[in-house]
């Protein structure tokens, strides 16, 4: 029993681990968006590009050529395209905007609803019937939005209309990004379905804008902070959960998620002199604790299905 209790421990340190450099990740991209003024397109090809060909580089380490088993049938291939897309290219573009247009804080807890819209989803389309707790989380993260844009005055907004949407975006695409990929992760190694998906939308990028055109005038604070993204936010926080899983269920580990958002709020304040009321923080936290409410009844419901 002690040995099991100390194998979910790790899983939690090594799962709360990757959300914290999430939130690093988030607050660098801040950085290069605001501070260092990078181009959105330009920042999202040469980000995809160099992380999609390191995550195949470490999956190819892994398992060799079956790197390419993932193209072995049209499924497979039409299920990859879907999350490099839909999911991947979508979720990073619109989560930067939102960073740039707003603040890395915001546009985290923007996205933190994903578990929302992936209910919503199997409410609309599936016709699955909502449980009460359903119900009782989404007026609760409601709430929470409200409180933390608006600072609980109607008549103003504490970031931009357009930095909410994208951030909304970002959470109907991060739902994207959860869900597809669950049946490719099961049959490839995980490195390798997030290696392709993210080179595939960095072809889709460059195609649009190669990354060798427009770019801004390099310096110390954008290469670091570009590296900074694609090592820390990709490689090495993905990297996490795939270990945090070898000591403990995903289940397990889902109470950390909301490292996340708060690592971001509080590197916000102290590097990027973000500031936020109690309002904004009694919001983002209304949000956390209903995405965990949310996420749990639906593990429990799943064991029980």
């Amino acid at each position: 029993m002690e040995m099991k209790h100390e194998h979910v421990m790790r899983g939690i340190f090594w799962s709360g681990l990757a959300a914290a450099l999430w939130g690093v990740s988030g607050t660098i991209m801040q950085f290069v968006a605001k501070n260092e003024a990078v181009p959105t397109n330009w920042f999202i090809s040469v980000r995809t590009l160099f992380a999609g060909v390191l995550l195949l580089g470490i999956g190819y380490i892994h398992v060799g050529k079956r790197i390419f088993d993932v193209f072995k049938n049209k499924e497979s291939i039409i299920r990859l395209f879907i999350y490099a897309i839909f999911g991947l290219a979508v979720n990073m573009s619109t989560f930067y905007v939102s960073i740039q247009t707003g603040n890395a804080a915001s546009a985290t807890i923007l996205q933190y609803l994903a578990p929302i819209f992936i209910v919503l989803y199997g409410l609309i389309f599936l016709r699955k019937k909502p449980m009460l707790v359903d119900v009782i989380s989404f007026l609760i993260a409601l709430v929470g939005v409200f409180l933390a844009i608006t600072k609980g005055n109607f008549h103003s907004l504490s970031i931009p209309m357009i930095s909410i949407v994208f951030g909304l975006l970002s959470a109907i695409s991060a739902a994207i990004y959860y869900s597809v990929p669950k049946k490719l992760m099961e049959e490839n190694s995980p490195f390798v379905v997030l290696g392709w998906g993210t080179l595939i939308a960095g072809f889709g990028f460059n195609l649009y804008h190669p990354f060798w055109v427009g770019a801004p005038k390099l310096n110390t604070g954008i290469v670091l902070g570009i590296g900074g993204v694609i090592l820390i936010g990709t490689i090495f926080a993905f990297s996490a959960v795939l270990y945090s899983l070898k000591f403990a269920p995903s289940e397990v580990s889902s109470i950390v998620d909301a490292v996340e958002p708060v690592v971001t709020f509080i590197l916000s304040i102290i590097f990027l002199g973000l500031k936020i009321d109690m309002i904004e923080v009694l919001g983002s936290a209304l949000i956390i604790v209903a995405i965990y409410i949310l996420q749990k009844s639906h593990q429990k419901r799943a064991k029980l299905d």
